[in-house]
């Protein structure tokens, strides 16, 4: 076992069960010119692994814009709920691939659509995603909400509500929440905590309108980590102080 996650191994999870979001374009490399590396596929499933060797529950959501985005479609003059649709079967098609890669490691993992998809997946029932989670199963929600016109981080933030996750993790390539794009302000500060009115008023788009909405409203906190740097997925759910995480409680106090 890698000395890092065998630290990780040994400490309680904060977390019982958790919803990872993540965005097509981390199965891009864009080097190659592959769409799905499996390189990177493979990468992604022995962290998913590692979690649930904390014993946590985990499901996730994955985008497809590495194969197609709806908004992209409609700037080439595809009709936009067509676009969206295909940007839908993106989705399973990339859930599929991770799937693999989990089950390689010797995990079991089922692969649910937003609608029928018949020989390839199953269809999302509610009551079906809670016994494959309580089962031990990684859960992967794909084809979005089912419907055009809304993202896959809505996707995430409705199944998080569904499965009665305690956390929405959105995994990004960015080590949390700053005050600006640190990649052109220098002066952009990391935000370690913000409640859903702070960062509201700042006009941080920590997830999209519809998604905040969905967790503010029931109270789903959101923790926006590196998914790549190493070890931070685990440390994140063991409840090491990693990335940035929003929910409704007050700020923590600043001292001196």
């Amino acid at each position: 076992m890698d000395p890092l996650r065998a630290v990780f191994s040994d400490m309680p999870a904060k977390y019982r069960r958790i919803l990872l979001k993540l965005s097509g374009e981390v199965l891009l490399d864009r080097a190659s010119g592959q769409c799905i590396a499996p390189d990177v596929v493979a990468r992604m499933a022995a962290k998913v692994k590692a979690v649930k060797d904390l014993g946590v529950d985990v499901a996730i959501v994955l985008g497809g814009g590495n194969i197609f985005r709806g908004a992209t479609g409609e700037a080439l003059g595809i009709d936009r709920c067509a676009g969206d649709y295909m940007g839908m079967l993106a989705t399973i098609i990339n859930a599929l691939a991770l799937q693999n890669a989990i089950e390689k490691l010797g995990l079991q993992a089922r692969v649910m659509t937003a609608f029928p998809c018949q020989g390839v997946a199953e269809p999302f029932i509610h009551r079906r995603a809670m016994r494959h989670l309580e089962k031990g199963r990684v859960v992967l929600f794909a084809a979005g909400t089912g419907n055009p016109l809304f993202s896959t981080d809505t996707c995430a933030a409705l199944r998080a509500r569904e499965i009665e996750a305690d956390v929405l993790v959105k995994a990004t390539k960015v080590d949390g929440v700053y005050t600006a794009d640190p990649k052109k302000d220098q002066s952009a500060r990391k935000l370690d905590h913000l409640t859903y009115s702070e960062a509201l008023s700042r006009g941080l788009r920590v997830m999209d309108t519809a998604a905040f909405a969905i967790c503010q409203e029931h109270q789903i906190p959101i923790l926006v980590i590196d998914f790549f740097a190493d070890g931070a997925l685990e440390a994140a759910v063991a409840g090491d102080k990693v990335g940035t995480i929003v929910d409704g409680s007050d700020p923590p106090p600043v001292f001196g």
